[in-house]
């Protein structure tokens, strides 16, 4: 893929390489301006990009492994619910500073609320 100026056809042998060996997004660092200019206008190579998705999806189909989403779905929820907890939760209280004013933790000595 280091080579500039490929042509449509070439720029689909190495779409369906890149395809085949999982790495897109090194075949998409490979174009060139030019070449990204020309697979963006060109209704030729989006036709055959098809075409070999399709071949691919079924030359591969028995060794393809579908993510299992129910487990990122429970963390997601997971999180969700744990954030939501937090927000209700009341306020930390302070008993630091009322354990340092009275030195009986968060009661007071004369019976009331301590402050």
């Amino acid at each position: 893929m280091s080579q500039t100026s490929r042509e449509i056809q070439e720029l689909l042998v190495d779409y369906a390489g890149a395809l085949r060996d999982g790495c897109i997004p090194t075949f998409l660092k490979s174009l060139s301006r030019e070449e990204a200019k020309l697979i963006a206008t060109s209704q030729e190579f989006w036709d055959a990009t098809e075409s070999v998705r399709i071949l691919n999806s079924v030359g591969f189909a028995g060794r393809a492994v579908t993510a299992n989403v129910s487990l990122f779905i429970s963390r997601v929820d997971a999180e969700i619910a744990s954030r939501m907890v937090k927000s209700k939760a009341p306020p930390p209280r302070r008993s630091s500073l009322v354990s340092r004013t009275t030195g009986h933790g968060s009661r007071s000595t004369g019976g009331g609320r301590a402050i």
